[in-house]
């Protein structure tokens, strides 16, 4: 009689635990913790996670600063599982997301809102499926255009470009700068400081909010406006993760996935990008190309484009299709954000 209680009471509680434990997300990222970047993107993000799936179902923890692994790596961060989530570059692994990189080419859209709006619905589309097919992809978004920082030249031509140590932030962007005659250097954004301290670069490649974000107005008086790039990010989980969720968490997850974060996150860098020009204006010098001088880098940067997209068709990919899909998208994202 007593071990049948017993069992009794053991089933009970059984019936009464839990079906599924509390999940845990680790999302990384490489940003500091006091950045804009850090609450807007990936604090709100988790709490939006949490509120909707309820705290008693998912603790979802914020790694910044590359805490949880090195921003070269993010990507496969989230790949390997070393991180539930990453915001990751996907151009930091050169040849490895080609399509997605059209988005890094110059002159398709004038904001971050708006190519985050595009770059999302190029994600939406399919066409990028197979590139990302390692993990699960929460949203992708750009920064608004990157112009160039340099540390005691000013530049307002091209020939005054020429043979110029510059970092570049992807392989494509590093295409354009060898087009406009300067020297190319590869890094993640992380080490720009250190680089232009020791000398090792005359300057750099970064939209406005990233001269103030890693504190490089420290070491830079010359901005030169023209848009060079637009770096494509990807928020992204680990598929074995995903899957292994709750019902609510996947839901809430599921829910927080898309369009209205790629925005915000865009969203975020142009205005962001507005208040560090706007400092900027006052403080060193900001360089505007004139009308004759902007006609020539427009050309060798078009050049560029055109080299990519033929490089891309050369390999079999769909490169003149994705980028006439992308400037589609620009458009329809203008109509839809303006």
């Amino acid at each position: 009689m007593l071990k049948k209680l017993a069992l009794t009471g053991a089933l009970a509680l059984g019936a009464a635990a839990p079906l599924h434990a509390k999940d845990t997300l680790r999302f990384a990222h490489f940003m500091s913790a006091a950045s804009w970047q850090n609450q807007v993107i990936f604090e709100d993000w988790a709490k939006a996670v949490e509120d909707e799936a309820g705290a008693d179902n998912v603790d979802v923890q914020v790694f910044p600063a590359q805490t949880l692994g090195k921003a070269a790596a993010g990507y496969d961060n989230a790949v390997t599982g070393i991180a539930d989530i990453a915001w990751a570059v996907p151009g930091y692994t050169a040849g490895r997301f080609p399509l997605a990189q059209i988005m890094e080419l110059p002159g398709l859209f004038k904001t971050g809102a708006v190519g985050s709006c595009a770059f999302q619905k190029l994600y939406d589309s399919g066409a990028l499926d197979e590139e990302f097919k390692d993990t699960h992809v929460i949203f992708v978004h750009t920064h608004d255009p990157g112009h160039l920082h340099t540390a005691k030249v000013p530049v307002r031509t091209l020939e005054e470009l020429k043979g110029l140590k510059l970092r570049r932030p992807t392989q494509v962007v590093g295409g354009l700068l060898e087009e406009l005659g300067a020297e190319p250097v590869g890094m993640p954004a992380p080490n720009t400081y250190e680089s232009l301290q020791r000398g090792a670069i005359d300057g750099y490649m970064l939209p406005w909010e990233s001269v103030d974000s890693f504190r490089l107005d420290e070491l830079t008086e010359y901005h030169t406006v023209f848009g060079f790039y637009a770096l494509a990010f990807v928020a992204t989980m680990n598929k074995a993760k995903y899957d292994s969720l709750s019902p609510e968490v996947k839901k809430a997850v599921d829910d927080n996935t898309g369009m209205k974060w790629a925005v915000t996150a865009g969203g975020g860098y142009d205005e962001a990008g507005a208040k560090t020009l706007a400092r900027l204006e006052k403080e060193s010098t900001v360089i505007t190309l004139d009308d004759a001088e902007r006609a020539r880098w427009d050309a060798a940067a078009q050049t560029a484009s055109d080299a990519y997209i033929a490089e891309l068709n050369a390999k079999g990919l769909p490169g003149t299709e994705t980028y006439a899909a992308v400037k589609g998208y620009v458009s329809a994202c203008e109509a839809e954000l303006n």
